[in-house]
């Protein structure tokens, strides 16, 4: 990326752990993820444990809880919060609670979420134990746009591993986790690259002039 070109800034909600959080700015740091930097991470659950980890890393935090609040108000707080540090990208990172109109409005194909299942099979919550009930043979997780629907837009990427027989739901999470982690910097990477366009609902790569 030449020197005239500023770097895409991310804001990153996150509501827990932020383990996923952690491997995207560990890419950026390590120079895997380039042309890339983490404006703000911002959290509607006080006690998450990202936010010590972004903290650590000394990168801008923001607290805005969600409960108690109707979805219309905290998001346009989030809105607010987003635009003041220049956000050109928002990554849900482990974000559990659905975006209102108005925010996906806002930003609209620039919200990229991560799910632990290869959509449109198993949306929602608890993906991984879904599969294994469901006793696929393929799982995996999926990078998408966001849009009005729930896990729905455009997919960026797909990761698969194989179910193995000793699988259960807890280490065919913890093997998706994996495959997540290089999943969202890889996805970030493409839309930075900005060599994509989307045609209905599908994401298309472009070849460089």
């Amino acid at each position: 990326m030449s020197e005239d070109v500023h770097p895409l800034r991310l804001g990153v909600l996150i509501s827990g752990r932020g383990s996923n959080f952690k491997s995207i700015a560990q890419s950026i740091r390590e120079e895997r993820l380039k042309g890339v930097e983490i404006a703000v991470v911002i959290s509607n659950v006080a006690e998450a444990g990202g936010l010590a980890i972004a903290r650590e890393l000394g990168l801008p935090t923001a607290i805005l809880v969600s409960r108690g609040r109707s979805r219309t108000q905290h998001d346009a707080d989030m809105i607010a919060c987003l635009r003041e540090h220049h956000v050109d990208l928002v990554c849900l990172a482990g974000y559990m609670r659905l975006l209102s109109a108005e925010f996906i409005a806002a930003f609209s194909n620039r919200i990229l979420n991560i799910h632990p299942s290869l959509l449109p099979a198993f949306p929602g919550l608890d993906a991984q134990q879904q599969a294994f009930d469901y006793g696929v043979k393929v799982a995996g997780c999926t990078v998408h746009f966001v849009d009005e629907h729930l896990d729905h837009g455009a997919i960026v990427l797909q990761r698969a591993i194989p179910v193995l027989e000793e699988d259960d739901a807890h280490s065919l999470a913890e093997r998706i986790l994996v495959e997540e982690h290089i999943a969202y910097s890889e996805a970030i990477a493409r839309v930075a690259s900005a060599m994509y366009e989307i045609r209905g609902r599908r994401y298309v790569r472009r070849n460089p002039d």
